[in-house]
């Protein structure tokens, strides 16, 4: 595709525009900020990884790797501020899961150990966790705060900080990973994922772009399941003080 051609695209960013000034939505800055945004970030991006694969070097790919566990962190500890230390939680989530996965890709050969393999895997899996992250402290926050008062009469009838919590936790874990398992359900009759129509359509081997999406997508799966348990057990016991009671604050 020439530059030429992407720009004509953006006549597919024209049309909400248009939409948006007709109906007064105002969203049209809105709109043009998250456009011009996509284009200078996925260029930048593109000569990066550019470069990284032409050098291979495992110094640029811990780089990058470290690079997207970061930015994520970021986004996703926002809505978990109540929360003490979520930035290392939400840190120590995202890197477990990424050294879980990148483990058993290399360990068993399943993809080689090259820039061209680790770095779009990588950023993928960082991205779906980070996206967990946020569904589950979502969740989660809300349910702790509606079920206060039943959080303390556990407690208060001896229950445990985790027995008090429970209830909330477990809602929120399947909250947060109800989505991934729900479109995994669909793949393939509503909508052909993205990595496998990309594949197609720079004109990989059908079947080979199949097999690769499957691989991704029980990697996603395995993506959301660790995240939102480990974040969870990571998280509900600094909502309680030492003497076992549930701090109001949070």
């Amino acid at each position: 595709m020439s530059y030429l051609t992407l720009s004509i695209t953006l006549i597919f960013v024209l049309i909400p525009l248009v939409l948006s000034k007709t109906l007064k939505l105002g969203l049209e800055k809105d709109t043009i900020i998250a456009t011009l945004r996509s284009i200078v970030q996925l260029l930048a991006v593109g000569y990066v990884l550019k470069f990284v694969f032409d050098s291979d070097s495992l110094l640029y790919i811990f780089m990058m790797v470290g690079l997207m566990v970061v930015a994520a962190t970021h986004n996703a500890q926002k809505k978990g501020a109540a929360i003490q230390g979520i930035t290392t939680k939400v840190a120590v989530t995202l890197i477990s899961v990424e050294v879980l996965t990148q483990s058993i890709l290399l360990g068993f050969n399943i993809t080689p150990a090259t820039a061209q393999y680790i770095i779009p895997i990588s950023g993928m899996v960082i991205g779906n966790s980070m996206v967990l992250s946020i569904l589950f402290l979502n969740r989660f926050t809300a349910e702790v705060e509606s079920h206060q008062d039943q959080t303390e009469l556990i407690l208060s009838l001896g229950g445990t900080p985790k027995q008090a919590i429970h209830r909330q936790l477990i809602t929120s874990i399947k909250a947060s990973m109800i989505p991934t398992i729900e479109s995994q359900k669909t793949v393939g009759l509503v909508q052909l994922p993205g990595m496998m129509s990309g594949q197609i359509i720079a004109g990989a081997d059908p079947i080979q772009a199949v097999q690769f999406q499957l691989l991704i997508m029980f990697l996603l799966l395995t993506t959301a399941a660790v995240t939102s348990v480990m974040l969870g057990f990571l998280s509900y016991p600094t909502l309680f003080n030492q003497r076992m009671q549930l701090m109001r604050n949070s």
